[in-house]
């Protein structure tokens, strides 16, 4: 870790209530870091906020809502008066082959994962510009490889890719630094949400199959790229497991 620690700075997390999100908001409170987690399972975020090592403020937010997401900007900056750093987590994995899918569920992955990260964005920069701060972007492996089975939830991790490296064009020169960060296989509930029985399986083969990311693996990344000095950009953050080959 860096000798930077978060003191002072003010974060929001979104999709905060399990899995990265949470093991991100408590890595952040560690260092110092005031922290507001946002997430639509608002009681699993008592329980994260009895566990954080300093002040964290819970909301009720859904990211394909942009009332609730300019609401959770708003009541952020009210109670901890700025914001310095947004990391965009929330996210829903939906796989199935593309031929017979359910397209409710695509529309819910382009809704949560690629528009809901946007309009987060949309509705914090004005903060982050004020204070030079740092968006970032929890994408996935499937944000450079599709694969089949995957291909609605590659598009929407695609889109965070192309989306994010506009945002750095159009901010860096302000001083607010963009992050995308992109995990391979994590043990997190994602998974569990796969309704294609048979993808369901595959995904659950591949996690016994190897020794999985932990969150609190990515939450470290997260950590080393905020709390580098203010010259220094971590553009892009690709962390697999060893025993993934693809």
């Amino acid at each position: 870790m860096s000798n930077n620690t978060l003191a002072g700075k003010v974060v929001l997390v979104t999709g905060a209530s399990s899995g990265i999100g949470e093991a991100t908001a408590l890595a952040l409170s560690a260092e110092g870091a005031r922290v507001a987690v946002g997430a639509r399972r608002v009681d699993r975020l008592e329980s994260l906020v009895g566990k954080a090592p300093g002040e964290v403020l819970a909301l009720e937010l859904d990211v394909t809502d942009q009332e609730s997401v300019r609401a959770a900007v708003a009541a952020t900056v009210e109670r901890f008066g700025v914001l310095d750093i947004l990391v965009n987590n929330a996210g829903v994995m939906l796989a199935g082959p593309i031929a017979g899918a359910d397209t409710a569920e695509w529309t819910r992955m382009v809704e949560t994962n690629l528009l809901g990260s946007m309009y987060t964005v949309h509705a914090a920069l004005p903060h982050l510009l004020e204070r030079k701060g740092a968006v970032v972007q929890v994408s996935s492996t499937s944000g450079r490889f599709a694969s089949a089975g995957n291909g609605v939830y590659a598009a929407t991790k695609f889109g965070i890719t192309a989306f994010s490296e506009a945002l750095r064009q159009e901010v860096t020169a302000q001083g607010v630094r963009v992050v995308v960060v992109e995990p391979g296989f994590v043990a997190t509930e994602l998974a569990d949400h796969i309704t294609d029985p048979a993808m369901q399986a595959a995904a659950q083969n591949i996690a016994a199959s190897m020794r999985t990311l932990q969150p609190e693996d990515i939450a470290n990344a997260v950590v080393y790229a905020v709390t580098q000095p203010a010259h220094v950009a971590v553009n892009e953050i690709l962390i697999r497991p060893t025993d993934q080959t693809r």
